[in-house]
């Protein structure tokens, strides 16, 4: 059985990071057309505040991806842009974990106990 190599790591990790990068710029970029499509020719209206739009909720973002709405789309790319750092920590600790660096999987877990309870214990509106 060959010994897992630090290289490897590194390129899965670099492999995680760049097909996350390109997959959200993709994803925006769809979003874009299709928000430009249906909406290229609207005049905002600045004097009236309309309150948080749906595309900003989990609710609305799902809802609007499976009903093609380009704002919805634009961002899911951009929740897909945040998470692939955070995603990369993740694969970081595996990679830690598969070559016995007990230490540094401790301290990654850690960093990523750290991200997700600041994500989950935000004051979000």
């Amino acid at each position: 059985m060959n010994k897992l190599k630090d290289t490897d790591i590194q390129a899965v990790i670099g492999w995680v990071l760049r097909t996350g990068v390109m997959l959200s710029v993709g994803i925006v970029f769809l979003g874009g057309a299709i928000y430009l499509y249906r909406h290229g020719h609207d005049v905002t209206d600045y004097r009236t505040f309309k309150g948080i739009p749906a595309y900003v909720q989990l609710n609305g973002i799902i809802n609007g991806i499976l009903t093609f709405r380009g704002r919805s789309i634009i961002q899911c790319g951009i929740i897909l842009l945040i998470a692939t750092p955070i995603i990369r920590v993740a694969f970081s600790a595996v990679g830690f974990a598969l070559e016995k660096d007990y230490l540094y999987t401790g301290i990654t877990l850690l960093v990523l106990l750290i991200i997700l309870a600041s994500m989950l214990g935000g004051h979000a509106g």
